[in-house]
């Protein structure tokens, strides 16, 4: 079916960061992959592009864009490409906004130049080793000392932590008969005494992707470091859930399509007893369900990106799109696998890391089940 999402404004766009993929990133990343990281150059080269500062006012060194259109072609075009771009998806729709919508102008002065530039790459500490999704539950405490606050915790699973110049920490600064009372963010800097780095950890998938362990040892926190108001961080994390997971269900759609593209090449190429896998009514069959599949999901997705930039996509309706998404890419790429046979199995065959990288989707900004709740509460469950 044809897609009315883009404009020809969005088609040139999609153009340039092809070119940018295919020239600067494809033919580094096997190398990136095997090392678990992504140098950071790279993100400087990303603010040059603009792809770093897409949605930061121009009056701090962005682009200015408030379409959420832009983001979906740079994650469409970096899966068309089989390819990644380490931290920056995250440091780019997920962290910046913080700054954007918490930050006082002083904060914005301060940070989004560097930001925008690639220089000052983010990231956003909140899961705990004990708490997973609780986000209500954590335990990493701040207590204000003077102009300061003194930070203690330990955070886990934190995407770009490695490499990150600036850290968002969500912490309990006061307690109260609601246990989502009392959060509040901290921008914590690379190099604040008492902050470390632990491991970079060793995942299954989205190897690329620096993910690491993080310390906070009486921290001291400039009180100027925190974002918005004291006690409001849930309201703000809530908030900032629907762009991450309009991010997710953008790669989930992608990454099917993928899929679904190396699929129809291999199965096409590939002989058995004597004729091409595709020849075999099996393989039409998996491969038409597929189609179907991703048109489905594709559908839904352009419709949350169009409900989003007109400011009505709601917690519960990303929700749907994202657990339907999720769930359905991880169906794709395991038929799509298959497929490949004992092939598929190899690292060296790009499905392999489709696959790898997509069981991630159902757990990353809220796991199916937690999607499945915000639903139901939202039907009167």
């Amino acid at each position: 079916m044809r897609r009315s999402l883009y404009t020809q404004d969005h088609e040139d766009f999609r153009k340039v960061v092809r070119r940018f993929l295919e020239n600067e990133i494809a033919p580094h990343f096997e190398g990136w992959e095997a090392a678990g990281i992504v140098p950071k150059d790279v993100y400087l080269r990303c603010g040059e592009m603009g792809l770093a500062g897409l949605s930061i006012p121009e009056q701090y060194g962005g682009g200015g864009v408030t379409d959420f259109r832009f983001n979906a072609v740079v994650i469409e075009e970096t899966l068309r490409a089989r390819v990644g771009l380490g931290a920056m998806p995250l440091h780019t729709n997920i962290v910046t906004p913080y700054f954007l919508h918490f930050g006082n102008e002083e904060q914005k002065k301060r940070y989004l130049p560097g930001i925008a530039a690639g220089r000052t790459m983010c990231s956003i500490a909140m899961t705990e080793p004990g708490t997973g999704s609780d986000l209500s539950g954590m335990t990493s405490t701040a207590v204000r000392d003077g102009d300061h606050w003194v930070l203690n915790g330990a955070k886990t699973f934190i995407t770009g932590g490695i490499n990150a110049d600036l850290v968002v920490v969500a912490c309990r600064t006061s307690r109260g008969e609601d246990r989502r009372d009392g959060l509040s963010l901290l921008v914590v800097e690379d190099g604040m005494p008492g902050f470390t780095k632990g491991r970079k950890l060793n995942k299954l998938g989205t190897r690329s992707v620096d993910t690491a362990e993080l310390f906070f040892d009486n921290v001291r926190v400039p009180a100027a470091n925190m974002l918005g108001e004291e006690g409001k961080a849930f309201g703000y994390l809530t908030f900032n859930l629907v762009p991450e997971r309009l991010h997710q269900s953008v790669q989930n759609v992608a990454t099917a399509r993928a899929a679904i593209e190396l699929a129809v090449d291999y199965t096409q190429q590939r002989q058995v007893f004597g004729k091409p896998v595709a020849s075999f009514q099996n393989t039409k069959f998996v491969l038409a369900e597929c189609a179907a599949e991703l048109e489905a999901g594709q559908a839904v997705v352009d419709r949350a990106v169009e409900e989003f930039n007109a400011s009505r996509l709601t917690v519960p309706e990303i929700g749907k799109v994202k657990l339907f998404t999720a769930e359905m890419a991880g169906r794709v790429v395991d038929k799509c696998l298959q497929l490949h046979g004992g092939y598929g199995y190899m690292l060296e065959y790009p499905i392999a890391r489709l696959y790898a990288d997509i069981r991630l989707a159902r757990i990353a900004a809220g796991s199916s089940e937690i999607m499945k709740t915000a639903i139901s509460k939202s039907l009167g469950l």
